[in-house]
């Protein structure tokens, strides 16, 4: 990865396919194998390289423990080996001598010449949760705080969903405190954004007085694990003008010449309740590591990062780094939606996961293109897509205008293109649409800005479905990695097929109008497919099978293929 300068990716468990072109000058045989060890240790193990093609050899290990792992090649000419070849030429055209054999007994003393790549290249490998894992995002204040959490973890484990994600829990600014709708000045009574963070209360290691206590925050940590989900906590590294961070150090932000902090902007949109930090201080660096570890120490060992692409990629090659060291089964979510090689970046610099354009790929082309980029291009080796059909910044048009049938389409989208995936709720099973005005991504009456309440027992909430949809991918391994997704032809563009192993998807992007077309899956012969989803058994034949979906009804099949 970039000649050595980052680590591959993987997860405990997962095998390291190592390549590489291995040749003499001359006419000898040549042996190679690959050297492998977790960092650290003094005891190299070795696999041999099998010869491929064209002087191109191959070998894998496999990954056992979760930290870094070191690899490289190594190569030499095998004397005896060619020896061995040469007489067996020999002797097919009878041509030996008994020389010949006096030179083998030579030929077996002789000292192997080895060269070594002159790098050691590495792996990092991460739990097994990096690579499988489905999101749920909540906002602790409009369930009660966090006793509402404890008591909301049914509702999410029915769905399916192995990490509650909670936007920052710490206390809000209080100065340039936005109103709801984003207004730029808050009414008496307005709760603010919860990624304005600190006030008198604390900031980044602390907890808003009315969402609960530590005591409340550990316990919601230890009920959640009973049911296998982990709490993943955002970090937001700036602050409001009232978190003591602006008083006791003010080099960490960066000052105008009138005197004031210069606030967060995204032209056109203004966040004069934010003050980003100037990463100059090495204090700074050692302080922001420190909110990590607090909350480590709590319990946490999931992160979703919000806007990591506004710090120094230093920073977080170092700060991961670290962090890793001590805490390596720690996952971290870059909440980067900017340019490619940015987002790229800092999945080499040390995030786990990352968001992704999935958001913005609505057609049959773009996402095609999109997931075949993400599933079989290099980028694979470092770059892990957590897909999320909505965020609470992000209500996309498709979602605005789709109805019910747009919502169940996206979510089966995400759910089975990508292993790792996320809504935020319960905005989406409730299908909740209205944007702030028209041509706006903003939801009308935003979570980001007020208390909601919701009704969870709406008899039109997508919950059943979407727990029927996780139950199939926690059953099926299948649905449970990327590498494996292959796309098919369908003969309509507003159906799309595609495949991971034994689970077949077709999925109608068109949420007004039924549409039909033939599918081509490829396998040989006749073969059953299981509608998982809605239920229904076929018999397919090779060549092509006619598939109808109505976006009324259900805008997707999620077929179990059945050889035999």
């Amino acid at each position: 990865m970039d000649c050595g300068r980052f680590p591959v990716k993987r997860v405990v468990g997962e095998e390291v396919l190592v390549e590489a072109d291995v040749f003499t000058d001359g006419h000898d045989a040549v042996v190679a194998e690959i050297l492998y060890r977790k960092q650290g240790s003094t005891q190299w193990h070795s696999a041999p390289m099998t010869f491929m093609h064209n002087d191109h050899w191959a070998a894998s290990f496999t990954v056992e423990e979760m930290g870094r792992y070191e690899y490289t090649v190594r190569g030499w000419v095998d004397h005896y080996l060619t020896w061995q070849r040469d007489l067996e030429k020999r002797k097919a055209a009878k041509a030996d001598q008994p020389i010949d054999y006096q030179i083998g007994e030579e030929m077996k003393k002789k000292e192997r010449a080895i060269v070594q790549y002159e790098r050691v290249l590495q792996v990092l490998v991460d739990p097994p949760n990096a690579r499988f894992s489905t999101w749920y995002e909540m906002f602790p204040r409009s369930f009660g705080g966090l006793r509402g959490m404890v008591a909301m973890l049914p509702y999410v484990d029915e769905m399916g969903f192995d990490v509650l994600y909670l936007p920052p829990i710490h206390p809000v600014g209080v100065t340039a405190r936005k109103g709801k709708n984003n207004a730029v000045t808050g009414e008496p009574g307005d709760v603010g954004s919860p990624w304005a963070i600190g006030a008198k209360e604390g900031g980044h290691k602390a907890i808003h007085p009315e969402l609960g206590s530590f005591d409340d925050f550990e316990f919601l940590v230890k009920e959640a694990r009973k049911r296998n989900i982990r709490i993943a906590l955002d970090i937001a590294f700036q602050a409001s003008p009232d978190h003591p961070y602006v008083k006791e150090h003010p080099e960490w932000f960066r000052w105008r010449p009138d005197g004031t902090v210069q606030y967060a902007e995204n032209p056109p949109k203004k966040y004069q309740d934010i003050y980003p930090f100037e990463f100059t201080e090495k204090s700074l660096w050692e302080e922001l590591k420190s909110v990590f570890e607090f909350w480590v120490s709590h319990g946490v060992t999931v992160f979703r990062v919000d806007n990591p692409h506004t710090k120094p990629f230093a920073f977080w090659e170092w700060c991961i780094g670290e962090l890793k060291k001590n805490h390596p089964d720690l996952v971290f979510l870059s909440e980067a939606f900017t340019r490619p090689r940015i987002m790229h970046r800092l999945a080499k610099a040390g995030f786990t996961q990352s968001y992704t354009y999935f958001t913005w790929r609505n057609h049959k082309q773009e996402l095609t293109e999109y997931f075949t980029e993400l599933t079989q291009q290099s980028g694979r080796e470092y770059f892990r897509p957590n897909v999320w059909p909505n965020t609470p910044d992000i209500l996309h048009e498709a979602l605005q205008t789709g109805g019910r049938p747009a919502f169940i389409a996206r979510i089966v989208l995400a759910a089975t293109l990508a292993a790792n995936y996320g809504i935020y709720g319960p905005a989406y099973e409730l299908m909740e649409n209205t944007p702030r005005e028209p041509g706006s991504e903003e939801y009308l009456n935003s979570e980001k800005y007020e208390v909601k309440k919701w009704d969870l027992s709406r008899p039109d909430s997508l919950r059943e479905l979407i727990g029927r949809l996780n139950r199939i991918r926690k059953l099926h391994p299948d649905l449970q990695q990327d590498w494996n997704l292959r796309f098919h032809p369908v003969d309509n563009d507003q159906l799309i097929a595609y495949s991971k192993g034994d689970i077949l998807v077709v999925v109608n992007l068109d949420y007004r109008l039924p549409q039909s077309g033939w599918v081509d899956y490829g396998a040989g012969g006749a073969y059953e497919v299981h509608d998982l989803l809605g239920g229904g058994r076929y018999t397919w034949q090779t060549g092509g099978n006619y598939v109808m979906l109505n976006p009324q009804t259900l805008p997707a099949h999620v077929f179990h293929v059945v050889r035999g």
